[in-house]
């Protein structure tokens, strides 16, 4: 499912209109980015939670080369699945 098919799939559970549902995702989705870039935890129960963790700085190998490269630290972003998403798709 991509975006568009969310969108619409989200207009028609909640009978409004697909305008009105790709303001209410982009809202979500914009709250949920605002709230890990503050490095804040976000969890729906059932559903999943959203956190952020520091990957330290470390060497790698070029594939093709054989070269040693440097791989800058950066933050990312995990997703753990809840129970009841979990029992779901079981």
């Amino acid at each position: 499912m991509n975006k568009t098919e969310l969108i619409d799939a989200m207009a028609a559970d909640a009978g409004i209109t697909k305008a009105a549902a790709k303001k209410s995702l982009e809202s979500f989705l914009g709250n949920v980015e605002g709230s890990l870039k503050k490095g804040n935890r976000v969890s729906l129960v059932g559903f999943g939670s959203w956190s952020v963790s520091r990957r330290n700085a470390r060497e790698g190998r070029n594939p093709q080369t054989g070269a040693t490269i440097k791989i800058a630290a950066k933050n990312v972003v995990k997703f753990k699945a809840g129970t009841e998403l979990g029992n779901a798709v079981n």
